[in-house]
């Protein structure tokens, strides 16, 4: 949620547009973070000026248009999902501190003790114009600054008093061409530049300006000016080595591509992402994973797996526990992370917790992961963000490499997720011994070919996006599968719900008779994923006739099944055929059509498929 961005560059004798072109471009390439309003402050010699309004980043545009502005040398933007306070201009971000405005800060995050910080600075003569969180922050580092004298020193104090989740960044008339920045339990990046420095809650802010990035620990202070960058603890001693870190993607991996959204893009570059997620894993005939600093005599020891993870994270989550407990023999547990640390989840020092998040920010799987950690578990994060809040509170992180995802609706974030899971799973066979040398590199073998049979998935994309045109006046879409098939089906009913807005519902086939076949009436459009009848025959066996049950109660059936399948035919209105593949690694091919049908029907009625109503593509508040 909310996207950051902050700019200082060198002070210009007449005033630039250089920082608002900055803080726009950036706020437009973290749009797919879900926002309902928008806004940018500049500093013009001792004049703080805040342009803000709800809605999308075109509106803020329209009045900066008709308002042009300039800055000096900084500027800090700001794309808000709306916690406390509705979407109007009034609260959209940045927030004037002080009690004549001497100061701009945005805020992404919630504080938890905003109102008694609110009340307190109200006695002490603050003005609130909002109904946010954020604006407490502002006039509490306002106050301080008065204090001290000094924006970093008044960031450290203020931040010091807050409570709960934020990341902030501040400009002030009394510190000109500085921008100051704090996080806790929310990200922010730097981006180290040549005579100008960025920040942003995610690299894509600045990736069009540099490849290099600083990493912000918890509870560090950053002061940035054209030409240095400032790291503090919370105590204000200088972070002498703060991590540095390459971005492995140029900005033209955040353009659309010629493509009419970016999920349809994200789609269709599924084959090189899953290439690219597996590319350099084998070194000398062994399994190489990016982070496994976890010592191999540990995870000989471990009696446990639990995965934690939230939506299309734990489908995936879900897939690799049929791998992991195949190939491993390890009790495998899949929890939504929001639940688990409130259950008193039984873990020891025994127990592996592997975190799956695309953004590595997601606040519920971060706070899982900090009470696993709590508990002795060591802790492998899955994830596609580099620098994010979870791989370095993690033991170990094995990274997705499968570039920027920007639609809200994840694609091939997901099946990087799988990938990598599998990945996971073949390394705790080898050093654990359940699988021979052999097996590992027939399996990896098996592995590499899945990006061409992606291809060939995606090269009958038209089938599929013909049956999802025919079918945009459907309001109900049902979706079944077993073993592996069934967290497809989820993941499947969940595409459509995220961006088409319909009901959907993906059952385990096997569930259907002990209830949900009730839903089940004439015309009611029904996905069934078939199992290979090369793998389990029996279990084939068994959801064709499933296939049989829903159509003899009307159902229109509509099948993905193995090529030359023929055993689906005669129960079928509609089959998609993917390629044949070991049946645990199906669902690397079976989801695609089901992303590619939610893509077209949503983009059929006329609706937002990047930007969903309601949902946001990075989560940082619990």
């Amino acid at each position: 949620m909310c996207g950051i961005v902050g700019y200082a560059g060198p002070q210009h004798p007449e005033p630039t547009t250089r920082p608002l072109d900055v803080a726009l471009q950036g706020l437009a390439r973290l749009e797919y973070r879900g926002y309902d309003s928008a806004g940018v402050a500049t500093l013009e010699g001792e004049r703080v000026q805040v342009t803000k309004r709800a809605g999308k980043l075109q509106n803020l545009r329209e009045v900066l248009g008709e308002n042009p502005v300039t800055a000096g040398a900084v500027a800090i933007g700001h794309t808000r999902w709306a916690t406390h306070g509705a979407p109007t201009d009034g609260n959209a971000h940045p927030h004037h501190g002080g009690y004549d405005g001497e100061l701009a800060l945005v805020h992404n995050g919630i504080i938890e003790n905003f109102a008694a910080l609110r009340a307190e600075l109200e006695r002490d003569g603050y003005t609130f114009t909002s109904d946010t969180d954020s604006e407490a922050a502002a006039h509490l580092v306002a106050r301080e600054m008065q204090r001290t004298g000094d924006l970093t020193a008044a960031m450290r104090a203020a931040t010091a008093r807050l409570e709960g989740a934020f990341t902030l960044l501040a400009i002030h008339r009394d510190a000109p061409g500085t921008v100051v920045a704090a996080r806790r339990n929310s990200p922010l990046v730097v981006g180290l530049g040549e005579g100008e420095n960025f920040l942003g809650s995610d690299v894509a802010a600045f990736v069009d300006a540099t490849q290099e990035a600083l990493e912000i620990d918890q509870d560090q202070v950053v002061t940035v000016t054209a030409d240095v960058v400032t790291v503090t603890d919370a105590e204000g001693q200088e972070i002498t080595d703060p991590r540095r870190y390459a971005i492995d993607w140029d900005a033209r991996a955040a353009q659309k591509g010629g493509y009419a959204s970016f999920m349809a893009k994200e789609i269709h570059e599924q084959a090189s992402a899953v290439a690219d997620t597996l590319r350099g894993r084998i070194e000398g005939g062994t399994l190489q994973l990016d982070d496994m600093s976890v010592d191999e005599s540990v995870l000989r020891s471990i009696d446990k797996i639990v995965v934690i993870a939230c939506g299309t994270a734990a489908h995936a989550g879900s897939v690799a526990k049929y791998a992991i407990e195949h190939w491993c023999r390890i009790p495998t547990e899949v929890e939504l992370a929001h639940e688990f640390r409130y259950r008193d989840p039984v873990v020891t020092e025994k127990t592996l917790v592997v975190a799956i998040s695309q953004s590595g920010e997601t606040m519920d799987t971060l706070m899982a992961v900090r009470h696993a950690r709590e508990q002795g578990a060591k802790v492998v994060a899955l994830c596609n963000t580099r620098g994010s809040s979870i791989p370095r509170e993690s033991d170990a992180a094995l990274y997705l490499h499968v570039g920027p995802e920007i639609a809200v609706a994840s694609t091939k974030a997901y099946l990087g997720q799988i990938i990598a899971s599998y990945l996971l799973g073949l390394y705790l066979a080898q050093v654990r011994g359940n699988l021979f040398a052999d097996e590992i590199a027939a399996l990896m073998e098996d592995l590499e070919q899945i990006p061409a049979q992606i291809q060939q998935v995606l090269d009958r994309a038209d089938e599929v996006e013909q049956l999802a045109r025919a079918m945009r006046d459907a309001t109900s879409v049902l979706f079944l599968g077993r073993h592996v098939g069934y967290p497809t089906a989820m993941e499947g009913a969940l595409k459509l719900k995220e961006i088409a807005y319909i009901h959907a519902e993906g059952f385990a086939a096997g569930e259907l008779k002990h209830g949900p076949i009730a839903l089940v009436e004439e015309g009611q459009p029904v996905f069934v994923i078939v199992p290979s009848p090369h793998g389990r025959e029996s279990l084939h066996a068994k959801v064709v006739s499933t296939i049989q049950e829903v159509r003899a109660r009307g159902a229109k059936t509509l099948v993905i099944a193995e090529e030359g399948d023929e055993d689906v035919v005669p129960y079928s209105d509609v089959v998609l055929r993917v390629p044949r593949t070991r049946t645990l690694f199906a669902p690397l091919l079976t989801v695609i059509p089901l992303q590619i049908f939610a893509c077209e029907l949503a983009t059929v009625k006329g609706l937002d498929v990047d930007q969903p109503r309601n949902l946001a593509k990075s989560v940082t508040v619990e």
